[in-house]
């Protein structure tokens, strides 16, 4: 394979790669450099762990050495913790530029963002949400001249769900020029290509990992069968054996609620495990701190929910525990992701249930591939049951006494206050509408036993006449 010169970049930025040990491309660097230098617009999907980021950092800093100035790009990405990782690459790759940079996320003071957007930097990192706020708020600064529009983890900015990004992403669209560079690099690019291909107009270049199998192949995937009462002794057990095997093993365990998230932390603590949360419910200094404690080995465990399974590169990762399995295939890969990254090994369980086995199918379907066994003793694990149990009960006792679901109505009110809605005119509407599904089930219910009562009287009235017919033949035959 070629080396970095090869592909088009200048010797300085070359010798700043090397620095940071990045000697020699890999295939998505390969792949998307050179056509980016060129000019044209580019897709990349790649595995993750695959070096993404340097793939459309490298070209974009070659770009603006050519032409330095402020605001030269925009890179969006859909968590704040994987912007300030991005910016982070920027900075160190662009030292020998005196590149600036700006972060533009939620949780942070505006007044102080919209202060360092206003002085122009280089490259503005920003999540859709917080970068639509100043821009619907402010008219202190423009992104009319950007070169370049970053997309990293495209396919989940695009995506439609419970955080969805369209009415931003359309807000800060109208506000960059047509004649633009855009680059989306995504470990699962392809679900929504389509979209993709219609923001990338420029003679677009599309790379896409050949590969048989979704996730590395450093990764030992595996699964274990659990009853779902007993899946947090399971769990316990499980960390407990590698913090005895391996005590340097940094470990991620994804969960599915910021809820969930807070009771396993606590309940780890319990157990005098060394552990840290990162769920959506924290204030962002809280999230910063979580993951600086657990980049640097304080903490040894990180209990997470999605908002940590996109991007983030922690080279400390050894294992990887999904605490519940992941509805979507592609959430499973991107969790995965977290370990064996840039060649190193690394291992993934994920806890099933009995209700779990389709999900399980759909993930080996994707990934193309079976997941093998994890064994364990089920006569250790029952050994700690009971002291589970009631350490869960207690530990989701003390979580309501904080009032956190009450915290989590108050961010929800936050945020549609912030999104110019009338939180209690949508409580109104949300009354309203399921008053009116109730009437309509009731309705389709009536409607539902009448027709079925009919039915009945019809086949009532059948029998009759077939009994009153066999009568008459067995009168005429006596």
């Amino acid at each position: 394979m070629a080396g970095f010169r090869e592909l088009g970049l200048a010797p300085w930025l070359v010798a700043q790669a090397e620095q940071l040990g990045l000697s020699r491309p890999t295939p998505v660097q390969a792949a998307c450099i050179p056509p980016t230098l060129q000019g044209r617009d580019c897709m990349g999907c790649a595995k993750t762990g695959s070096g993404k980021t340097a793939a459309f950092v490298l070209p974009i800093l070659q770009k603006l050495s050519e032409d330095p100035y402020g605001i030269f790009c925009l890179v969006l990405t859909p968590t704040r913790e994987l912007a300030y990782q991005i910016a982070e690459q920027f900075r160190v790759l662009g030292k020998p530029l005196g590149l600036k940079d700006c972060i533009i996320v939620g949780g942070m003071d505006m007044v102080a963002q919209a202060l360092d957007l206003s002085r122009k930097p280089h490259v503005v990192i920003a999540t859709p949400g917080r970068l639509a706020d100043h821009l619907r708020s402010s008219n202190t600064f423009s992104l009319k001249k950007i070169k370049f529009l970053v997309l990293d983890e495209a396919d989940r900015l695009l995506e439609q769900g419970c955080t969805d990004f369209t009415k931003d992403l359309e807000v800060i669209l109208a506000a960059v020029p047509a004649a633009r560079q855009t680059l989306l690099f995504s470990a699962t690019l392809t679900d929504t290509l389509n979209e993709l291909k219609g923001l990338a107009m420029n003679k677009p270049f599309f790379w896409e990992s050949q590969s048989e199998v979704r996730t590395v192949e450093q990764l030992d995937q595996r699964y274990l069968l659990v009853p779902e009462r007993v899946k947090d002794a399971y769990l316990v057990h499980l960390i407990q054996t590698f913090q005895d095997q391996h005590e340097d093993w940094s470990i991620i365990i994804f969960t599915n609620t910021c809820k969930n998230c807070q009771i396993l932390n606590m309940m780890m603590k319990r157990f005098n495990f060394p552990s840290v949360a990162l769920h959506s419910m924290l204030k962002q200094k809280q999230r910063f701190a979580a993951l600086a404690k657990f980049k640097s080995s304080v903490f040894k465990i990180l209990i997470a929910t999605d908002v940590a399974s996109r991007g983030l590169d922690i080279p400390t990762v050894q294992v990887v525990i999904n605490h519940n399995t992941p509805g979507l295939p592609k959430i499973y890969i991107h969790r995965v992701g977290r370990t064996a990254r840039a060649g190193r090994h690394g291992i993934a369980i994920t806890l099933v249930t009995q209700y779990d086995i389709h999900l399980v199918h759909a993930i080996e379907e994707q990934i193309k591939m079976k997941l093998q066994e994890f064994s364990m003793e089920e006569r250790d694990v029952l050994g700690i049951l009971t002291q589970v149990n009631v350490v869960r009960r207690e530990c989701e006792i003390k979580l309501e006494a904080t009032d956190f679901d009450e915290k989590k109505e108050i961010n929800k009110r936050k945020q549609m206050i912030l999104e110019g809605k009338d939180p209690d005119l949508e409580e109104k509407r949300k009354t309203e509408l399921a008053r009116i599904k109730k009437k309509n089930n009731e309705f389709r219910a009536r409607v539902q036993q009448t027709l079925q009562e009919k039915q009945e009287l019809q086949m009532r009235r059948k029998l009759r006449k077939r009994v009153r017919r066999q009568q008459k033949a067995a009168g005429k035959e006596s």
